[in-house]
């Protein structure tokens, strides 16, 4: 089946933008089916049954959102190749803006909204800078200018992708993303041997492992030490 990778920061839209591209494929005459990734909970899989969508979930807990993905992405595709629909969309939660669940050769979409400030892309890392597509939601909530400025910070953090805008609300926008994007779609029967666009960040210390007493004497591992210039 095909597949593409959709992520972003927390609140961003991304689920709006899905339901409104699933919509736009279903024009198409072709089926989705949905996997949805988040921390410690959520009820988005009641909003694709409710559109009809196959979905399923999986919550990361204590882990780190995109290191669960990938860890589990092999096993989401069997599961979406059983779903006889014709896309598979997964949803990354994405949160320390320094992960990049995309998948070399699928496509990857990004999603941000204006609402998060205008220096926000900067901040946002390989999520944003790896991603083919840069969707951006709520800009009929921002002025004219801010949205103007919104979008060129975005073109100079990811100069190589599409970047458009989509209404959450009405899905304007969402017929020319699905345009964008199913040329760059192609047929998956495994991911084992796929390679990420982007190294996971290196973490693995005692407190990885469940420390929670501060102190030098308690951190082993991978620790990074704050240069302090001289402040003190």
């Amino acid at each position: 089946m095909k597949i593409v990778v959709v992520s972003g920061p927390p609140s961003s839209g991304k689920t709006s933008v899905i339901l409104h591209l699933a919509k736009s494929f279903k024009d198409k005459s072709l089926t989705t089916s949905v996997a949805k990734f988040d921390c410690l909970s959520t009820e988005d899989d009641l909003l694709y049954k409710k559109h009809g969508i196959p979905v399923m979930k999986g919550v990361s807990g204590p882990l780190c959102p995109d290191h669960f993905f990938v860890s589990n992405i092999e096993e989401v595709l069997t599961w979406g190749k059983s779903t006889n629909t014709d896309i598979l969309i997964t949803e990354s939660a994405g949160l320390c803006n320094r992960c990049s669940p995309y998948i070399k050769g699928i496509p990857g979409i990004c999603v941000i909204d204006n609402l998060s400030g205008v220096n926000t892309p900067k901040k946002i890392g390989p999520l944003l800078k790896s991603a083919d597509i840069v969707v951006i939601t709520k800009g009929d909530i921002v002025s004219q200018g801010e949205r103007e400025v919104f979008l060129w910070q975005t073109s100079l953090v990811n100069p190589g992708a599409s970047i458009l805008n989509i209404n959450g609300l009405t899905g304007q926008g969402a017929f020319e993303l699905c345009s964008i994007l199913e040329p760059m779609l192609i047929d998956i029967d495994s991911l084992s041997g796929y390679e990420l666009r982007f190294p996971m960040p290196m973490a693995l210390c005692s407190y990885c492992l469940g420390e929670t007493r501060i102190g030098e004497e308690y951190q082993k591992g991978n620790v990074k030490k704050i240069d302090m210039g001289g402040s003190l």
